[in-house]
């Protein structure tokens, strides 16, 4: 046993997330009073449909090693059709799959867009949810960070106790939660959010979190060392306890948004650290986000390291650092 503990390779992060097929429905139906909506028992044609790799864990775990980064992805997926396309994509993009592959079923989302390129998912959790801290082999968890996406079930139990296991064992953590898990309230995170070195959450996210006050003390108050707050195309920031970084888009055009803040998340934390520095690292988020959302697809538009780097140079941003204690 102490001999596979030496072999064991070491990680720079490993992803705990969804993993899922995605499947993109280009309905061209126009929306009315913010709906999308179709008549009962008829049969309606759609104007393109397209599939891919996608969820939290798969997003982010992709970006990572986009980022050249040693990655690897804890989740669950099935034995069929779907759970080897996925098997195939992560070792394509070289990432060690770390999880578990069952009879179940695969994780699956429909992303329904709308005539206005707005969408609405439709998503089939299936295996991700189940995911038992059992299954998971310590022993592999040798890495300098972990990035948590939004788990529910059975899985989030497990990343409750993987970060108390990363807290003793010097393992820093980022966490991405989603708007099912912050509007349950602080209760059901702060058994991760007392463990975290960062964490990122929209604007909504964040004030179903934090009720009245300023949405950054309030959130620093319940553990996180760095804590980021965005706002779609809107004005967002990030603070440290000491500063605040505001910070504001590039306009692009947008052709699908989907995996935009799994891209920005990823990216801010690959950008901590390879440079160690919350300026740069927002640069680095800002340009990886911007190229995806320009593009279909959940990873289509993530770029490499020496792309980043290079549109850095070349390219003016908008950001504003201010003492905030």
């Amino acid at each position: 046993m102490e001999e596979k503990r030496k072999m064991a390779k070491i990680y720079d992060v490993i992803s705990m997330g969804s993993a899922v097929i995605d499947a993109f429905l280009d309905l061209g139906v126009e929306e009315k009073d913010g709906m999308i909506s179709f008549p009962v028992g008829t049969k309606v044609k759609i104007n393109g449909l397209n599939f891919s790799i996608g969820g939290g864990g798969t997003n982010s775990s992709t970006c990572f090693s986009m980022m050249g980064l040693k990655a690897g992805l804890i989740a669950k997926i099935g034995k069929g059709y779907n759970g080897q396309k996925i098997l195939n994509e992560l070792k394509k993009n070289k990432i060690d799959f770390l999880g578990i592959q069952e009879n179940g079923r695969t994780g699956y989302s429909a992303i329904l867009e709308s005539a206005q390129r707005n969408r609405t998912i439709l998503t089939f959790k299936g295996a991700n949810d189940n995911i038992k801290f059992s299954e998971i082999n310590l022993d592999k968890l040798k890495t300098r960070w972990l990035y948590f996406t939004s788990m529910a079930d059975e899985s989030f139990k497990s990343q409750v106790k993987i970060a108390e296991y990363a807290k003793k064992n010097g393992i820093k953590i980022a966490f991405n939660p989603s708007s099912y898990q912050t509007k349950k309230g602080v209760e059901l995170l702060m058994p991760i959010l007392k463990n975290i070195e960062f964490l990122c959450l929209n604007k909504e996210e964040a004030r179903m979190l934090v009720k009245e006050g300023s949405m950054f003390k309030g959130l620093k108050k319940l553990g996180p060392e760095i804590i980021c707050i965005t706002d779609g195309e809107k004005e967002g920031a990030v603070y440290d306890g000491k500063y605040l970084y505001k910070y504001w888009p590039k306009k692009v055009k947008v052709v699908e948004p989907t995996g935009a803040g799994d891209a920005f998340g990823s990216s801010m934390v690959a950008g901590l650290m390879r440079l160690n520095d919350i300026e740069e690292a927002l640069k680095v988020a800002m340009t990886n986000a911007a190229s995806l959302i320009q593009q279909k697809g959940a990873h289509t538009g993530l770029l490499h390291w020496n792309e980043i780097i290079k549109k850095i140079k070349k390219e003016k941003f908008k950001i504003e650092k201010i003492e905030f204690n």
